[in-house]
């Protein structure tokens, strides 16, 4: 007999669904030579799973540090949250261009325009290919085996002082073997 686990209560939302008639943009990155910070953003959400329930989380990530430029939490969906993290992932750079998957939040007119207001080219994974946001995915592993799954969150404040915590660690601290061992403080500051 199997065991009931959080997606049998709490079942495994499609982050990455897209509405009809949505404008879509193509892939930029194949091939593409990534050699500088704020050359290229990406960002995606995940559900972060609670004590009761979950909540979403979306971070903005640098390619060419892996550096965690903004993040958010929030209880429901919409597009709102994605602009807060990318208002706030301003303050430290502007990307020339900026991938994500083809999910609502991204084909949505008010994140199309507010990259657009940016003057910031838009890159779109391919439909059902999770390895063209591969960095992105890798964060989210790190955060989830290194964070989330050994706490059990009791509330969004609860939650987001550990998520802070560990991205303040991922950012400073963490040695990636991708960035010659050293952190994406060190890459992206040149620290």
């Amino acid at each position: 007999m199997r065991a009931m686990g959080v997606e049998a209560i709490y079942p495994k939302p499609n982050l990455s669904q897209a509405l009809g008639g949505q404008t879509r943009y193509p892939y930029l990155l194949k091939g593409f030579l990534i050699d500088r910070a704020n050359q290229v953003w990406s960002t995606d959400i995940t559900y972060i799973r609670m004590a009761k329930g979950f909540v979403y989380l979306v971070a903005i990530l640098d390619w060419y540090s892996r550096y965690v430029v903004a993040w958010t939490l929030s209880m429901t969906l919409d597009v709102t949250f994605c602009l807060a993290a990318f208002r706030a992932a301003l303050n430290y750079g502007c990307p020339e261009i900026f991938n994500t998957d083809q999910g609502t939040q991204f084909t949505s007119r008010d994140w199309i325009s507010a990259l657009e207001a940016e003057q910031i080219r838009i890159s779109m994974d391919g439909r059902g290919r999770a390895l063209d946001n591969v960095f992105v995915e890798r964060l989210w592993r790190s955060v989830k085996y290194e964070e989330v799954y050994l706490h059990d969150y009791q509330s969004i404040a609860e939650a987001e002082q550990g998520i802070g915590r560990y991205f303040e660690f991922y950012n400073r601290q963490r040695l990636h073997q991708s960035l010659g061992y050293r952190t994406p403080y060190e890459v992206r500051f040149n620290a």
